[in-house]
């Protein structure tokens, strides 16, 4: 099975809020140094209170602010990407750039950034990126109990087509549906028919709103895998995270861990717009009562993300 190429961070969290990415970790810090490069006039076109609603909003492709990060001077340029580089792994910093490149004309000085709060004091910010198929964030913490500082999204439409092939070819987020789909492959018939419906849910951020108790029952629960399939969904949690930095990865495990950890979570696979009809299911989702990670691999990949500590 290909895969991205990082090895599985171990699973365990370590239950301290101290490993989570802080004011002083790399992509905060930068973040601290573009904000204070900016003039007058970018603070007045980029820049909102923290509590702006804004900040909290996540969709597939969006222009958070009109200006581009193309538009600013070098120094600016080299801190977001410096940012972008701070807040992915080597490896996904490197899916990233491909996936920019394919879907923006411009690849990433296409993309724009708002600053919510004030970086430079002690007060909390956010730090926030968007473009087609990317909504993504740094927060140096500042939203407790929120993975990655609330919801993000991340895509890719592969050398440009909007339509994939059934292999989606070169398509950097694919591997995560083929973990995905290995575990279907140890299902028995029960739980195929458990784990797989018809109707997939909507494209949009409603669909990863995080439930708490009122979780449907619908899909496949973990908590009656065995455990070759339980650390199967492990590896494929992990899997995902490793286009994240450490710090950020390891929160997503605490949150997981305080809600019910990976046995409070319900598998499913949907039967609509399968790819080629070659029962390699192109759309997925995992879910549990503070975490909602959808999968949508059809026409092309768009990939939500919501984890909490509690709903």
């Amino acid at each position: 099975m290909p895969g991205l190429g990082l090895p599985g961070a171990a699973w365990a969290g370590s239950g301290k809020d101290e490993s989570t990415p802080g004011r002083s970790a790399a992509a905060e810090t930068a973040v601290a140094r573009f904000y204070k490069s900016l003039t007058k006039p970018q603070r007045e076109a980029i820049c909102f209170p923290f509590d702006h609603k804004l900040r909290s909003v996540v969709k597939n492709n969006w222009s958070i602010v009109k200006p581009a990060i193309r538009d600013m001077d070098k120094e600016q340029k080299a801190l977001c990407r410096e940012i972008m580089k701070g807040l992915t792994s080597e490896e996904g910093h490197e899916r990233f750039m491909r996936q920019m490149k394919d879907d923006s004309p411009g690849g990433f000085e296409a993309y724009h950034v708002a600053v919510f709060g004030e970086p430079e004091s002690e007060k909390p910010f956010e730090w926030v990126l968007t473009g087609r198929h990317d909504t993504l964030r740094v927060d140096g913490n500042s939203v407790a109990g929120a993975a990655f500082g609330g919801p993000i999204f991340y895509g890719h439409a592969a050398d440009g087509h909007d339509t994939e092939d059934p292999k989606h070819t070169n398509n950097v987020w694919w591997p995560q549906a083929e973990a995905a789909n290995m575990i279907f492959s140890t299902l028995d018939d029960k739980q195929r028919k458990q784990a797989l419906m018809e109707d997939a849910e909507a494209d949009d951020a409603d669909t990863i709103r995080l439930k708490g108790g009122s979780l449907p029952s619908t899909g496949l629960s973990i908590a009656t895998l065995d455990g070759q399939q339980k650390q199967m969904t492990r590896k494929l949690i992990d899997t995902m995270l490793a286009i994240f930095r450490e710090g950020d990865a390891e929160e997503v495990r605490q949150c997981l861990d305080a809600s019910g950890g990976v046995d409070s979570l319900r598998l499913t696979f949907f039967k609509e717009d399968d790819l080629g009809d070659d029962g390699i299911w192109d759309i997925w989702k995992l879910e549990g009562p503070a975490f909602s990670w959808y999968f949508r691999g059809a026409p092309h990949v768009h990939a939500w993300l919501n984890v909490a500590r509690r709903a």
